[in-house]
């Protein structure tokens, strides 16, 4: 059962070694006491360790951050895709709701086909174009018809300083060749794992862990940076920065070529338009959503405070 009030309030992170789960546990910390598991302790294809994981630690919240990310390999795996990202999440539901915690569990711009016009609303249609977005879809509706309070977060284009990245990617090409070659016809908004993090955090703390429980307005929200881009252009931003911090660059902005996506070809068809309408999270929180330039050049100085000197010179 959840922790009586005035005790320290326990949170179950899964995932944590993901990029997103690095996050939380840094956002999540100051709200009680994080139980930040990764694979090895909580694999979401095997029922019983996850059951007794759960029971064991009776957590108030959990925040399911492990997911089956491989989005191309999962056409050829889609067995373990379905395991892990739709019946692990309905089992953690179903412990959501035996125990009367919350569940907060993310979803994916892959849940759509990319043909509408405009931003993506959560109450527009899914149509996942591939095994991992029928996965993921798969989750979030088992998430959200179960009996738990459920809060679902739809995000796109994730990043995040632990790990591998498309920044990362960028620079390591740019300092290879004179030129790049990236898709132009993708469009969407860089998310940064910490801000996703720290909207999860502020939802968590504000409106779960110190609001009223009975008035909770969890369910589907669309979380994203503001402004959008193509890949091509994000591109183009990382490494304007990094060329303004004085990275050397054989590839500079202006040498990157757009592309279609037809291309590029990948085993997992990909969305055109993967902006998400973030309207109903910003009225609902109160949240405010940065522009993802910023979060982007947050991103780089993170990537190159890693660096040797050397290598920025």
């Amino acid at each position: 059962m959840p922790a009586d009030a005035g005790l320290t309030p326990s949170i179950l992170i899964t995932g944590a070694r993901g990029q997103v789960g690095f996050e939380l546990c840094r956002s999540l910390a100051p709200l009680g006491r994080v139980v930040a598991v990764d694979r090895s302790r909580c694999d979401l294809a095997r029922p019983e360790q996850v059951r007794q994981l759960v029971r064991e630690v009776r957590p108030d919240v959990i925040v399911n951050a492990a997911a089956y990310t491989a989005v191309d390999r999962a056409e050829d795996d889609a067995t373990l895709a379905f395991a892990v990202n739709r019946d692990g999440p309905a089992l953690l539901a179903e412990e959501a709701a035996r125990a009367g915690i919350l569940l907060v569990h993310y979803s994916t711009d892959y849940v759509f086909d990319g043909a509408k016009d405009s931003p993506y609303v959560e109450e527009d249609r899914p149509a996942p174009l591939s095994v991992y977005g029928h996965s993921k879809l798969a989750g979030e509706q088992a998430v959200l018809g179960s009996a738990a309070s459920a809060l679902v977060l739809r995000t796109s284009w994730v990043a995040g300083s632990h790990g591998g990245n498309f920044a990362r990617t960028m620079l390591a090409l740019a300092r290879q060749r004179d030129t790049l070659r990236v898709v132009a016809d993708q469009i969407g908004a860089p998310t940064m794992a910490a801000l996703l993090a720290d909207v999860t955090a502020q939802i968590v703390a504000r409106h779960w862990l110190h609001g009223d429980r009975a008035a909770f307005a969890g369910g589907l929200y669309h979380v994203t940076a503001a402004g959008e881009t193509s890949w091509h252009g994000y591109a183009c931003e990382v490494l304007r920065l990094a060329a303004q911090r004085g990275v050397a660059l054989q590839a500079m902005p202006e040498a990157v070529e757009p592309i279609p996506t037809s291309a590029y070809p990948r085993p997992a068809r990909r969305p055109a338009n993967s902006r998400l309408d973030t309207a109903k999270l910003r009225r609902t929180f109160g949240i405010h959503l940065p522009d993802w330039r910023s979060g982007v050049a947050q991103l780089l100085d993170q990537i190159l405070d890693g660096e040797p000197a050397c290598a920025k010179a």
